[in-house]
């Protein structure tokens, strides 16, 4: 499994979690929605289930449940500021398309 988690991003998890009140860390998925097929998700993860992968990089931990991890192979996570806008960014080698507006993507 090769998923990375750049140091901008690990801060920012770990700073969520702490104003959050805790948690395990940052639970990501993947579901089915929007024009492309499919969506990342983004949570706090209260809790380490028995179907979740556990990455730990830079001092923070993202799960990541069975079903998502073949459409997240080799994904880059990375958090990012644009002015006052500020998101988590992904860098997917498995995407063969996106939506116009960025919210869905195919995968093959």
């Amino acid at each position: 499994m090769s998923i990375e988690v750049t140091q901008r991003a690990a801060e920012h998890i770990r700073q969520a979690l702490a104003r959050h009140g805790g948690g395990v860390g940052m639970r990501l998925g993947v579901r089915t929605s929007g024009c492309s097929g499919f969506k990342y998700t983004v949570a706090y993860a209260e809790t380490v289930g028995d179907d979740d992968t556990l990455i730990e990089q830079h001092g923070a931990r993202v799960l990541i449940d069975r079903k998502s991890l073949p459409f997240l192979e080799g994904l880059e996570v990375d958090f990012v500021r644009d002015g006052l806008n500020e998101r988590f960014s992904f860098r997917n080698p498995n995407v063969t398309a996106e939506c116009g507006c960025g919210e869905s993507f195919a995968v093959q």
